[in-house]
């Protein structure tokens, strides 16, 4: 790892989690949703959320020097949230933004034993964030900005993304690589009717690194063939479902926009990888330039996780994206930074929460290094090759 790597800044969604313990009583949420009824329930867990939070805490336990930007009201929640991140490092909340304006956000997650989970959310400060609450200047010493979450940011998705791409537009401006995760809203919410199609097409001109889910791409790209899969799917999830041609037709869809790297995470069953042909474009990435764009450009690849035992998914796929940028930041090959990102995800999972199971990055590279064993995939990958030495599957 390198001595001094350069600043990664970490913004967008965060909130704080509210978990009250439900241990024996009512099983179902007809008999614990009651009311006038006294519910007696446990300690309380609280724990940050949101992309700046899992992402950001992830790439700092990784190693790499992070500044978090998300927003947060002047309330209890807003102080809680600071405090959560200061005990991780006193340096982590100095980009934050506290605004007088807004209430922080919050979710309660109820989550009975043997139930689904019901999650009642409070966006808050989130809907408010906008271009001018980024601090450009602060950004002088970044290699990377990382912004995740825009589903759950009103501002960030209405009048069809404009201010999101204003947003980036800057920070490209200042010559800094800029990476995007999203996040998939409720069909039903204001969000989920937006037209993520034309957001898209406005934004990914300045998005060097795109990485949302397969299930999040293809409902905002393929709305029927989205629905037309979750009517199939028995718990929902859709990542086993998918395909090297499903995921090459996302991902060109993508790269025609304007992302120069598409990284498609699909839960338990792996990452995707696809790239521009156009070595122009990865050359122009910025301060976290590709260590050589031949070797990234036009390639399409697919790694596997690796063989955990699961103790809790919460923050997977935004550990997956940590281990991901952590490897481009490090310079390695395209091979290479998508095992990475498989690894950190798995080393997620082995913990209840977001991030406490991140390790070190050599220690990463080392468990990759003893041949860690990896899993099997559901995702049909009929005319790709296996290539044991780099641990990816490669198309064609």
């Amino acid at each position: 790892m390198r001595t001094e790597p350069p600043q990664i800044v970490a913004a967008g969604h965060i909130c704080l989690d509210m978990i009250p313990q439900l241990g024996e009583g009512p099983t179902d949420l007809h008999g614990l949703l009651v009311p006038g009824k006294l519910v007696d329930v446990g300690p309380l867990t609280t724990a940050t959320g949101g992309s700046v939070s899992n992402t950001g805490l992830a790439l700092h336990r990784l190693g790499f020097p992070v500044q978090l930007m998300g927003k947060v009201g002047e309330d209890v929640v807003g102080r809680a949230i600071l405090e959560l991140l200061t005990r991780q490092d006193a340096r982590l909340a100095d980009g934050m933004i506290v605004t007088p304006e807004s209430p922080s956000s919050y979710t309660v997650v109820i989550s009975p034993p043997g139930v689904d989970r019901i999650f009642l959310h409070c966006p808050g400060a989130n809907d408010t964030f906008g271009p001018d609450d980024i601090e450009y200047d602060r950004l002088r010493d970044t290699c990377l900005f990382h912004f995740g979450y825009p589903p759950l940011m009103r501002r960030m998705y209405a009048d069809e993304g404009r201010e999101l791409a204003a947003l980036l537009a800057r920070v490209k401006e200042r010559g800094v690589t800029t990476s995007l995760d999203m996040a998939r809203p409720d069909p039903a919410s204001e969000a989920g009717r937006a037209n993520w199609r034309a957001i898209l097409q406005r934004a990914l001109p300045y998005v060097d690194i795109f990485l949302p889910s397969f299930d999040e791409t293809l409902f905002m790209l393929d709305r029927p063939r989205f629905d037309e899969l979750q009517a199939h799917s028995r718990d929902g999830d859709l990542n086993a479902q998918a395909d090297g041609v499903s995921l090459r037709g996302l991902s060109t869809q993508l790269l025609d926009m304007g992302a120069g790297v598409v990284a498609l995470k699909l839960g338990a069953q792996g990452l995707y990888l696809r790239t521009t042909s156009n070595t122009g474009r990865l050359e122009n990435m910025g301060a976290s330039a590709l260590e050589d764009p031949r070797t990234w450009a036009g390639r399409e690849l697919f790694a596997p996780c690796f063989a955990v035992d699961v103790v809790g998914t919460t923050g997977s796929g935004d550990c997956t994206i940590a281990g991901f940028l952590g490897g481009i930041v490090e310079g390695l090959t395209p091979e290479g930074a998508l095992v990475c990102g498989v690894a950190v995800g798995a080393c997620n999972v082995e913990q209840a929460d977001a991030t406490s199971g991140i390790p070190p990055w050599s220690a990463v590279q080392e468990r990759i290094a003893r041949r860690w064993q990896r899993a099997s995939t559901a995702v049909n990958l009929d005319t790709w090759s296996w290539d044991e030495d780099s641990g990816v599957w490669r198309s064609g």
